[in-house]
């Protein structure tokens, strides 16, 4: 079988995975379509043990409505994130929502997600085959007609799905320096440190994962447990040290310990967007000027 050969049947096999996947999703059996989804909340947060593990997130009990009683009974189910269990739990307060969802008919398969959670339409797997349809379509262009329609081919789209993106990019950044700027300084706590140890299975070398646990009180008297693995000069040795927090108000979630760290750190993904444009609309526009 020669390159062009093996090329086109590259691109039967993953067109077929990318039809189905659509199918399947406008058929409304993927999944993600079949999967429950709920709000749920955490109704107590358990004090980590200093040496502990990480893996999990930190301990919490959280209760949701129960899907299969009546709405109006206040039914809830309880359960705890012990295991593994979807989304780790890394920021916890007392009432702090939590998605839940678990296939339809498992219950006992519940899982935590990040609210607010929409339905999802399960096309992950189906565009990422359309695209692998797309790249051997574009290796194949590049055979039949030579390198330089590849160039345009290959780095076309991809320069205008950048330029589409970088909008998006400057204006998250605009919203992330707003957020930064509304935070309110309140001090906390390091309580723990979790360390994790894991054997490296080829050369059986060891390297041991430090990471701290802080707790804070929110001016609104919201007592947050929280990993934080960034802005502390000893991580292993943190254990007691009294730091100063600083939140979002209405998200206690969204905090950290350098404001003007991360305030200065914005500006990074607007210019590697800005960077691979011009990258890509270089390379597109080479391939174009060699087709002449």
């Amino acid at each position: 079988m020669g390159w062009t050969e093996a090329l086109w049947l590259w691109c039967a096999v993953w067109g077929a995975v990318a039809l189905v996947g659509y199918g399947r999703s406008l058929a409304g059996v993927t999944g993600a379509q079949r999967t429950v989804r709920l709000t749920g909340r955490i109704d107590r947060v358990r004090e980590p043990r200093h040496g502990g593990s990480r893996r999990g997130g930190i301990s919490v009990v959280v209760s949701y409505p129960d899907p299969g009683a009546d709405p109006g009974s206040g039914r809830r189910v309880t359960v705890t994130n012990d295991g593994e269990r979807g989304l780790p739990i890394t920021v916890a307060w007392e009432g702090r929502e939590i998605g839940v969802t678990h296939p339809r008919g498992r219950p006992h398969a519940y899982r935590f997600a990040v609210l607010p959670h929409g339905r999802g339409r399960g096309l992950v797997l189906p565009t990422f085959a359309l695209l692998l349809v797309c790249a051997g379509l574009v290796a194949l262009l590049a055979l039949d007609r030579g390198w330089p329609w590849a160039l345009v081919a290959g780095a076309g789209p991809c320069a205008l799905y950048s330029a589409a993106l970088l909008p998006g990019t400057v204006r998250a950044r605009g919203r992330r320096l707003a957020r930064l700027a509304a935070m309110e300084a309140v001090p906390g706590k390091v309580v723990a440190v979790l360390r994790d140890v894991s054997v490296d299975q080829d050369d059986g070398h060891t390297s041991t994962t430090v990471t701290p646990v802080v707790s804070f009180t929110t001016r609104g008297g919201t007592v947050v447990t929280a990993h934080c693995t960034e802005h502390l000069p000893d991580p292993a040795g943190a254990r007691g040290l009294e730091v100063t927090v600083h939140h979002v108000p209405d998200d206690p979630a969204d905090f950290t310990l350098d404001r003007e760290a991360d305030r200065r750190s914005q500006g990074s993904d607007a210019v590697f967007n800005a960077v691979v444009l011009v990258v890509f609309a270089a390379t597109a526009a080479a391939g174009a000027l060699l087709l002449r």
